[in-house]
């Protein structure tokens, strides 16, 4: 079992920057695959940024390239998502999410293990 825990959300403006972090329990974590995820109101869950288990392989969404950068320190269990230049349309809660496997996916029901969320909201 693995359980995770975010931590680092908040309000913001337009433009700030905020870094989110997830510690993970278990002596697995660099194992694992690991995602940044994001749910906005009325809508579905997405990937924000995904982490190969050696964090030598990355993958940003579109909108998020240039602006976020996902890290993990294996040694502490922690994957971070740093964020400049926020938006209003990044306000969702997002989610740390691991899974068990070196095999890259992007899709939300691949992940095995979530954490709780953290609310992100940037105002214009």
């Amino acid at each position: 079992q693995v359980q995770l825990v975010e931590s680092g959300g908040g309000l913001v403006q337009a433009g700030d920057s905020l870094r989110l972090s997830c510690a993970a329990s278990g002596r697995t974590f660099s194992m694992y695959t690991m995602g940044w995820f994001r749910q906005a109101p009325g809508k579905e869950r997405e990937f924000a940024a995904v982490a190969s288990p050696s964090g030598a392989s990355i993958y940003y969404r579109d909108s998020v390239k240039g602006r976020f950068t996902i890290s993990r320190d294996n040694a502490k269990n922690t994957v971070y998502l740093q964020m400049h230049s926020l938006k209003p349309e990044d306000t969702a809660v997002y989610y740390c999410a691991g899974r068990s496997s070196f095999t890259r996916s992007l899709l939300p029901q691949d992940y095995d293990y979530w954490g709780q969320g953290t609310q992100v909201t940037v105002s214009s």
